[in-house]
């Protein structure tokens, strides 16, 4: 499926949601915002997509809204029209990505930027293409965060580098997105596709139920005392548990072969 601005394909279980505005860095338009919720609310109820694939065309891979278009809304409309994007479109956006019961993986293949940044920052493995880089750039035009980096930042970084990053909004190279941890894992801008297309393969043909569990699990412990985190992990262990790939695992450590998995 291709809408305004996106690119949205489903291959072997792996749904691959690609920013198609290169022009324009990949910038966010409403027309891209408003595909981009539809397109993940979809691919988090297929059942049959068992890993979501972020990235984009070009050389970058999202560099947040796009400021002509806000420089528009903010000369011809009101300023409660223009902010109604943040709990409209990003707040969602970044919900969906969040709780979806399915692993996540960005493919930054380049500028990485604002609500760009942020959209990574979302998913569970991050794999950049050397000549990638993200740009926290919000203060640098007077804006505070949005799009989750508040609460994934200081969880990824520590709240001081979160801070210092947001602050700056300095340019970070793949290699230092490496060593914050900002980086799943860099790899030569040749080998980026190759690299992305096995990880994304791998996810896809793994326990999907049980990642996504865990996705869950971590991100609910987050913010509660240990006592319900424990309670939390109980429910996701009487889950699986009952799953279809618990028991084929259990069979297949049982007969010493592979498991497979098949996501239920």
């Amino acid at each position: 499926m291709t809408t305004a601005g996106l690119r949205i394909e489903v291959t072997d279980a792996v749904g691959t949601v690609t920013f198609t505005r290169p022009k324009a860095l990949n910038a966010l338009d409403d027309a891209t915002k408003t595909a981009l919720l539809a397109g993940l609310r979809e691919l988090a109820a297929d059942d049959g997509v068992r890993c979501v694939v972020l990235t984009g065309t070009g050389r970058a891979f999202c560099a947040g809204q796009d400021l002509r278009e806000h420089v528009e809304g903010l000369l011809h409309s009101s300023a409660e029209a223009v902010w109604r994007t943040v709990p409209e479109q990003y707040n969602p956006i970044a919900l969906v990505l969040h709780t979806m019961d399915k692993p996540v993986l960005a493919a930054v293949n380049g500028v990485a930027a604002g609500a760009g940044a942020s959209l990574a920052f979302l998913a569970d493995v991050r794999v950049l293409a050397a000549s990638a880089s993200f740009t926290l750039a919000f203060a640098g035009v007077g804006l505070s965060c949005d799009t989750g980096c508040s609460w994934t930042l200081p969880r990824l970084v520590g709240a001081g580098r979160a801070l210092e990053l947001l602050l700056s909004g300095r340019t970070v190279s793949a290699a230092e997105a490496l060593g914050l941890g900002l980086a799943t894992e860099v790899v030569p801008d040749e080998e980026f596709a190759a690299r992305v297309a096995e990880r994304a393969r791998a996810l896809a043909t793994g326990p999907s139920l049980a990642y996504g569990a865990i996705r869950q699990a971590v991100g609910y412990a987050a913010g509660v005392p240990l006592a319900a985190a424990l309670g939390f992990e109980a429910e996701q262990m009487r889950r699986t548990g009952a799953s279809a790939d618990h028991r084929s695992a259990v069979e297949a450590f049982l007969a010493k072969r592979p498991p497979e998995f098949t996501g239920r």
